[in-house]
C-alpha cells in the first residue's frame, strides 16, 4: 500500500474518530464508547459509567493520533492554528461532550440493559 493511501485512509478513520466534526460524537464516538461499556458492564454493571467515559475519551484520542499520523505522512507544514490552541479546543470539546454523557447516564438515557442480560 503507497504512503498516501495509507496515510489517506488513517486520516479518513482519525477524522471519522477525532472531535474536528459535529456529528462523529452521537454516530461514531459515543456507539463505540457505549459498546465498550456495555463489554466492562458485563463484567460488573459498576464498571458501565467509568467506561463510558473512558471509552469516549479513548475513542477520540486514538482519532487524534489517526489524524496526526496520516497527516505527517503527507509531510504537509502546519498552517494556521497553533498546536496549543488545538489542544485547548480539543479539550474543551472533549469535556463539553463528556458533561453531557455524564447528565445523560445520570437521567437513564445510557445505561447498561438490565432485562435480559446477566454478567
Amino acid at each position: 500500500m503507497s504512503t498516501n493511501v495509507k496515510g489517506s485512509f488513517m486520516m479518513t478513520i482519525g477524522y471519522l474518530l477525532s472531535p474536528f466534526s459535529w456529528w462523529n460524537d452521537p454516530f461514531v464516538n459515543i456507539p463505540l464508547a457505549y459498546a465498550i461499556a456495555f463489554v466492562c458492564g458485563l463484567i460488573s454493571p459498576r464498571l458501565f459509567s467509568p467506561a463510558m467515559v473512558a471509552g469516549y475519551w479513548l475513542t477520540n484520542v486514538a482519532g487524534l493520533a489517526l489524524l496526526h499520523r496520516g497527516a505527517v505522512s503527507f509531510r504537509a507544514p502546519a498552517a494556521g492554528r497553533s498546536k496549543r490552541s488545538m489542544i485547548i479546543a480539543n479539550c474543551a470539546v472533549l469535556a463539553a461532550y463528556t458533561a453531557i454523557i455524564l447528565v445523560l447516564m445520570r437521567y437513564g438515557v445510557l445505561r447498561f440493559p438490565k432485562k435480559g442480560f446477566s454478567p
